[in-house]
């Protein structure tokens, strides 16, 4: 398994500097990872340092919260669109879920993912604060939505992606959409059992860690 392609190679701190994305970058692509996955005041930078290069820029949205307005979503979502994203990935708003304000939730979707047309959606659950049933309520939502992945966190709250909610996820959507787990991922091992639970894509900030770890142990 090419593990590297699986890995969108991820820098989201509120402190990241321009040289820590630089840096990111040329990780990025020494590794060849699928991609780099940057806040948006970012996304010019990256797509800079990326041209000539097979590896996707990816912007965050809404992020971390998802408690924004869908407006500024929309506008948020465009604008790295413009400057050079390839994917998005935005935080749905877990307190409209849990406010039972699905068309709310579903319209916030579909508005962002109407705005970018076929640029890659990916959603946030934010897994760790949902029911099990909320989980397969928020997954259907998704795919109402024309959302294009489904994602499990957003690596800011209290805890990540879990093999149950990627099993949880998969069983819902299907193949009707695909399932990025992000969270926590810290090694060669765990990212090969999420993949093998239903995950096409691994968000991580440790993804060099991963891949020197599947050289390892590949080497026994």
């Amino acid at each position: 398994m090419e593990i590297n392609s699986y890995i969108d190679h991820t820098l989201l701190k509120a402190t990241a500097t321009e040289r820590n994305i630089i840096d990111l970058c040329e990780e990025a692509k020494q590794y060849n990872f699928y991609s780099v996955c940057v806040n948006s005041c970012y996304v010019p930078l990256a797509k800079q340092l990326m041209e000539e290069t097979a590896v996707k820029v990816c912007s965050v949205i809404g992020f971390p919260l998802g408690a924004m307005s869908t407006e500024a979503k929309v506008y948020e979502a465009k604008k790295a669109v413009e400057d050079g994203a390839d994917e998005i990935d935005m935080v749905m708003n877990v307190g409209l879920l849990k406010s039972k304000n699905y068309f709310r939730v579903l319209k916030d979707i579909s508005d962002v993912k109407i705005a970018i047309g076929k640029t890659p959606l990916k959603v946030i659950l934010e897994i760790s604060e949902l029911s099990k049933n909320e989980i397969i309520l928020a997954s259907e939502i998704c795919l109402d939505a024309k959302a294009d992945f489904v994602k499990t966190s957003t690596g800011f709250s209290k805890s990540g992606a879990t093999l149950t909610a990627v099993k949880i996820i998969r069983k819902t959507i299907r193949n009707k959409a695909k399932i990025k787990a992000s969270g926590g991922i810290r090694d060669y091992e765990t990212a090969v059992k999420f993949i093998e639970a239903g995950a096409d894509r691994i968000g991580t900030s440790n993804g060099i860690a991963i891949v020197t770890d599947q050289i390892t142990t590949s080497s026994y």
